[in-house]
């Protein structure tokens, strides 16, 4: 199991933060690794992603949100993935933004990447790539303030 974490200071409120990662869609226009994400319902959607050149394709859940401090995901298909971010006020106009995810490498060519510390190196820049889409828009493109209750272990996060 991979694990994978990386915090990032954001100069928005920690509403603002919050709002656009809820917007799940817009992910490719600041990740790199996803090329994209299907909202199905207000807690599932369907990924596709290319990280050190393996496409996946699969379904998270959102397990446990509450706004403006946190959301959690796991995998639907089988396939371990998960994860948590969470969102902390440094002050009106400041937000700490901490990912952690859990992941297993089926392919030796993602074991390889993993053993390289590609996914860490990802994960970094393209939470650097956040900070500087939400800064420069200085507003979300979206919201979605719901709550779901932690319906369940997600792993070890």
């Amino acid at each position: 199991m991979q694990t994978v974490e990386e915090t990032v200071d954001v100069a928005v409120p920690v509403h603002t933060a919050y709002d656009q990662w809820t917007q799940f869609e817009s992910f490719p226009q600041f990740m790199s690794g996803v090329k994209s994400v299907t909202q199905l319902t207000d807690t599932t959607n369907h990924w596709v992603t290319k990280v050190g050149g393996v496409e996946r394709e699969f379904d998270t859940e959102i397990v446990d949100q509450e706004p403006d401090d946190r959301i959690a995901w796991r995998s639907t298909d089988g396939k371990s993935h998960a994860g948590i971010i969470r969102f902390t006020p440094l002050d009106a106009n400041h937000t700490k933004v901490k990912v952690h995810f859990e992941w297993a490498p089926e392919t030796l060519t993602e074991k390889a990447g993993a053993a390289l510390k590609v996914d860490e190196l990802q994960v970094k820049a393209d939470m650097r790539k956040f900070k500087d889409f939400i800064e420069s828009r200085g507003t979300e493109t979206g919201a979605w303030r719901g709550e779901v209750e932690d319906s369940g272990p997600t792993g070890q996060i």
